[in-house]
C-alpha cells in the first residue's frame, strides 16, 4: 500500500515506521526537516518537507496514486483541510484525519471524514485502567 502521513511528529513518526516495517510505500510530510529526525534510521520511505494543504506538494508526494492518506499534525484545521483534498481532490481512497477536539472529531466523522481523536480514546483507554 502506498500511504501519504502528513505530520512528523511522534504519532505520524511511529505509524510511518510501523508501516515501513510492515513493507508499505511511505512517504511522511512534514513543513519542518527537523521532524525527520523522528524516523529510525532504518526507516525506507521518503521525507519530503511541504505542506500537506498545498496541492503541488502532495502531487510531489505521490498523492495521485496514493492509497491512503493520514493527516497527523498538531492542528485540527491543517489536518482537516488536508484530509478533505485528499478525499475530495485527489480522490484517495482511505483517509484518516488526527482531530483533538472531540466536538469538531465528531462533526468532521458526521460529514464523511474518517477521525481519531486522541483525547478521546485517551480518555476511554484511562478510565478502562480505572476499571470503572
Amino acid at each position: 500500500m502506498k500511504v501519504i502521513i502528513m505530520g512528523c511528529g511522534r504519532v505520524g513518526a511511529r505509524l510511518a515506521t510501523l508501516l515501513d516495517e510492515e513493507g508499505h510505500q511511505v512517504t511522511v510530510m512534514d513543513m519542518n526537516n527537523d521532524s525527520f529526525r523522528k524516523l529510525p534510521p532504518t526507516f525506507g520511505g521518503v521525507t519530503l518537507m511541504g505542506n500537506g494543504i498545498d496541492q503541488d506538494a502532495l502531487k510531489r508526494a505521490g498523492i495521485e496514486e496514493a492509497d491512503a492518506f493520514v493527516s497527523a499534525t498538531q492542528g485540527d484545521n491543517r489536518n482537516v483541510m488536508a484530509a478533505q483534498i485528499a478525499k475530495h481532490i485527489f480522490r484517495v481512497p482511505k483517509v484518516v484525519c488526527r482531530i483533538y477536539d472531540p466536538i469538531r472529531e465528531e462533526m468532521y466523522r458526521d460529514l464523511g471524514l474518517s477521525t481519531i481523536s486522541p483525547t478521546v480514546v485517551g480518555a476511554q483507554l484511562l478510565k478502562e485502567k480505572l476499571g470503572t
